[in-house]
């Protein structure tokens, strides 16, 4: 009895030892290839980062500026402010919803790599630290280029919002239809309340997000959690996209904090300034 209790446990050893070189050898088919690290204090690189202006989409309440992005110690910070000021882009009878706000009530800042880095595969990785207050709307997130939205594709590889005055973290991917600017989605929803009541103190540290992404699916985690995972056998886009796959093609990465809109709920005022701080942002490819 004595000899198979230790043969079962030098087996058990011995299983364990294979999984944990098995993921060794996994890892480091991973070789870095683009990363940001933030290290020096001002300005993030131009030659990287692009910014947004102006109010851009979903109704938002904040008007993206450059000034609210900003590297400080390790770290590059998005900073959410109120400010009132007057609408530079002001029309009583504007076409655009942006045009028809008189004012500027919050002001934030969404950074981009278009047309200066975008990558086809890979692994991509942001380690941050995300707002939660109320009205804040976080999000990392890539986009294709050369055709419209959806059909250039969309991946979420995190937003932040609350639903129905929930808060959730989400995880998406969208494609095109044949409809002009009409999305087909896959999307995951997942209760705040799953993170912080394993971690109450969630919300004060940092997290790593992460796509891993392959000619056969977009697999997108949290602290090593899947969250969701977008077989690309489902998409194709539309007739508008010339029934293409736009995962198949690069995407550049955004990073943006968005407030209120459709989707960010009742902004708290009492939160602010609101900081949404990134670690680094780095991407891997396999090295075959």
């Amino acid at each position: 009895m004595k000899n198979e209790s230790v043969i079962k446990r030098c087996f058990c050893l011995l299983l364990l030892l294979v999984a944990v070189v098995m993921t060794v050898v996994a890892d480091s088919e991973w070789q870095l290839v683009w990363s940001d690290e933030f290290e020096q204090d001002g300005r993030p690189d131009s030659t990287v980062w692009n910014y947004e202006r102006g109010f851009e989409r979903n109704h938002e309440d904040q008007w993206y500026q450059s000034e609210n992005a900003f590297q400080q110690n390790g770290l590059l910070v998005i900073e959410a402010r109120r400010e009132q000021k007057p609408n530079p882009t002001y029309r009583e009878n504007g076409r655009y919803w942006g045009q028809r706000r008189p004012t500027i009530e919050y002001t934030s800042a969404s950074l981009n790599t278009r047309g200066k880095y975008n990558f086809l595969y890979g692994r991509l990785e942001v380690r941050a630290r995300i707002p939660v207050a109320g009205g804040a709307w976080p999000a990392i997130w890539t986009l294709g280029s050369g055709v419209e939205w959806p059909s250039c594709g969309e991946i979420d590889v995190m937003e932040y919002y609350h639903i129905g005055g929930v808060p959730h973290i989400l995880a998406n991917a969208a494609w095109g239809c044949d409809n002009h600017y009409q999305a087909v989605w896959n999307t995951r929803r997942i209760p705040f309340s799953h993170f912080t009541k394993h971690n109450p103190d969630w919300a004060r540290q940092f997290h790593i997000w992460r796509m891993d992404w392959d000619e056969t699916s977009i697999r997108l985690y949290l602290d090593d959690e899947l969250l969701n995972e977008v077989p690309l056998s489902s998409t194709i886009n539309g007739s508008i996209g010339n029934y293409s796959n736009p995962f198949t093609r690069p995407q550049f990465i955004l990073l943006n904090l968005a407030l209120g809109g459709d989707n960010g709920g009742k902004i708290d005022d009492s939160a602010f300034p609101m900081r949404y701080e990134i670690d680094y942002v780095r991407v891997y490819q396999k090295q075959n």
